[in-house]
């Protein structure tokens, strides 16, 4: 076995780590087109190296291509607009409990594949929902009507209160109340983000 072989394979691997942390953490589930289409680059692009290609000239290709993505992260996080054109942003599916037929065409999905995230998610019932959405990483994000929220530990505790107290407290949390993050793929503006991180 050539003893050059050997120390490429490694100096790649050891590189490749290397240019993969720089890219940030992700899981392929959660990255955006740009992040795909460099880490399949970068894939390909390594092994070049051991098929007979120059190591070093590899390794320059490979940094541009990160270097590349930095750039094109750096453009979504401060433009708005950068961010809409190169990821996309998260599509609203399902409003009010009821199925946003126009939203899923554009999509390409069908009811039965977004049913399956919903069940995969715990949800038994379009109905049962305030908001989904359809992020720019293909995830499912949702938000439950209030009635078919969990209790959480405030809840329990104003329960507590209730009890000890006989005095009526009121829920403070509303389904679409300006702080919600849903908002934003209806009106497009965040709240309460600041504007240079749009």
């Amino acid at each position: 076995m050539d003893i050059n072989l050997i120390w490429q394979t490694l100096l790649i691997f050891l590189i490749g780590n290397i240019l993969l942390r720089i890219s940030g953490r992700r899981s392929i589930s959660q990255m955006t087109i740009p992040q795909t289409v460099i880490m399949i680059g970068i894939g390909t692009l390594l092994i070049q190296p051991v098929t007979g290609r120059g190591l070093w000239a590899t390794f320059g290709i490979a940094l541009l291509l990160i270097l590349s993505l930095i750039v094109t992260e750096y453009i979504q996080l401060k433009f708005d607009g950068g961010e809409t054109i190169i990821s996309g942003k998260a599509v609203p599916v399902i409003e009010n409990g009821t199925l946003n037929e126009k939203n899923l065409k554009k999509l390409r999905l069908p009811v039965d594949k977004l049913e399956a995230r919903l069940r995969q998610s715990g949800i038994t019932a379009i109905s049962d929902v305030e908001f989904a959405t359809l992020e720019s990483s293909g995830q499912l994000g949702y938000l439950l009507k209030q009635q078919k929220q969990p209790a959480t530990k405030e809840d329990i505790q104003n329960l507590i209160q209730l009890i000890q107290n006989g005095q009526p407290v009121n829920r403070s949390s509303q389904p679409l109340h300006q702080d919600n993050i849903f908002i934003e793929t209806v009106t497009k503006n965040s709240p309460n983000v600041p504007n240079h991180l749009q």
